[in-house]
């Protein structure tokens, strides 16, 4: 320990995951930008594609219930999921346990677009994944889920 109390390698550790805020920005703005250029090629946008990934993984959700899981406006959301409608992507069905907030699903070809993405995605992340093993993509993931935890009470709207 050092005078102040602390361990001076949980000092060393915070300034470690510094170094991850520090590369998840650039890290995000290339995928964000590596989307969009390929946009043309599915006509999906970076947000219709975080729509449409999260009900290919979840199923049918609400917009509210999108915009939490990931941590985006419900506006935003709500834009992105009419942009995804209009383009036939999904589509909005009764939410028998409310109401007034719909379900949003994929549509046949909404599932057919994200899943062409995706595999798309795929083949440009293959040459990372031979770089890495298994474990060290689960501890990248322990990580950001950590600090993704940490700011769980960031509002977003």
């Amino acid at each position: 320990m050092s005078e102040t109390g602390r361990d001076p390698a949980s000092g060393e550790l915070t300034d470690r995951l510094i170094e991850v805020f520090d590369l998840v920005g650039p890290l995000y703005r290339r995928a964000y930008r590596k989307v969009e250029q390929d946009a043309p090629v599915e006509g999906l946008t970076v947000g219709v594609r975080a729509v449409l990934n999260l009900l290919r993984e979840h199923g049918p959700m609400t917009v509210p219930q999108m915009g939490r899981a990931q941590a985006l406006s419900r506006q935003f959301v709500q834009r992105m999921t009419n942009e995804a409608a209009a383009l036939g992507l999904v589509e909005s069905v009764p939410n028998p346990a409310h109401r007034r907030s719909s379900l949003i699903r994929l549509t046949g070809e909404g599932r057919a677009a994200i899943n062409a993405l995706i595999d798309r995605e795929r083949a440009m992340l293959s040459p990372a994944a031979a770089q890495v093993t298994a474990e060290e993509v689960d501890a990248c993931l322990h990580v950001l889920s950590s600090l993704l935890r940490l700011l769980d009470n960031v509002e977003v709207d």
